[in-house]
């Protein structure tokens, strides 16, 4: 897998770096990222392979709101290798298990991702026309995804880990979203991730470790 660097998402992704909103924080980012292996990726590629099919072996039972029909498939099995490549490289130090992340994928429409972005990017998308004018957030999305991978042609993904297997969350984290846009033609993969933090409670966090800070130093001049 290869980062790919694309102007249209850069600036999504400056504007989305930190948007603050008052007693909230909305952040997102945009990856673009070719599925031709590089690195050490063949070999996590193998090792993915033989984890899942170790798991057929022992199970016969699949879930059928996976990102695939079924894992018996040479096809999906590539598809799910390909999304959590994808995990690894945007969080190097996190180790994913194919197995359990074919549990967190769901395969989505483009109409499913544009009702949650409607909702809960609201005020982003507010904001946004207010610093740039011209066409909302969304239809900006649109036009940057469809030009690093032809939206007609994707396969969308949500990714919904359990909380313990979740290298997304913030802390403060109010809501977050994780949506992988596959092109098997083009072998290419994006990932867009967006949530919301509250500042309160990393206010209230910050304001914590102060006093605590505070506090060690009157212990540390003490005379016991």
């Amino acid at each position: 897998m290869k980062f790919l660097e694309y102007t249209p998402l850069d600036r999504i992704n400056d504007f989305l770096s930190e948007l603050n909103l008052g007693e909230r924080t909305i952040k997102g980012s945009l990856e673009a990222y070719s599925c031709k292996h590089t690195g050490t990726d063949k070999r996590l590629s193998l090792s993915l392979e033989n984890e899942i099919l170790d798991y057929l072996g022992k199970s016969s039972d699949t879930d059928s709101s996976s990102p695939v029909d079924s894992l018996l498939s040479r096809s999906s099995r590539k598809t799910l290798i390909y999304l959590v490549l994808t995990l690894y490289h945007m969080y190097p130090d996190y180790d994913f298990s194919a197995v359990k992340a074919h549990q967190f994928f769901t395969e989505e429409s483009w109409d499913t991702f544009k009702q949650i972005f409607d909702t809960y990017m609201l005020e982003a998308s507010k904001e946004w026309i207010e610093t740039y004018g011209g066409s909302s957030l969304l239809e900006t999305v649109y036009k940057a995804l469809d030009e690093v991978v032809k939206l007609s042609e994707c396969e969308i993904y949500s990714y919904n880990p359990d909380s313990d297997a979740d290298p997304f969350l913030e802390k403060g984290e109010i809501w977050s979203f994780s949506f992988f846009f596959y092109n098997r033609k083009l072998k290419r993969v994006v990932s867009f991730s967006f949530c919301c933090l509250s500042n309160l409670v990393a206010d209230g966090f910050l304001a914590d470790n102060l006093c605590s800070e505070e506090d060690g130093e009157i212990f540390d001049n003490m005379d016991i």
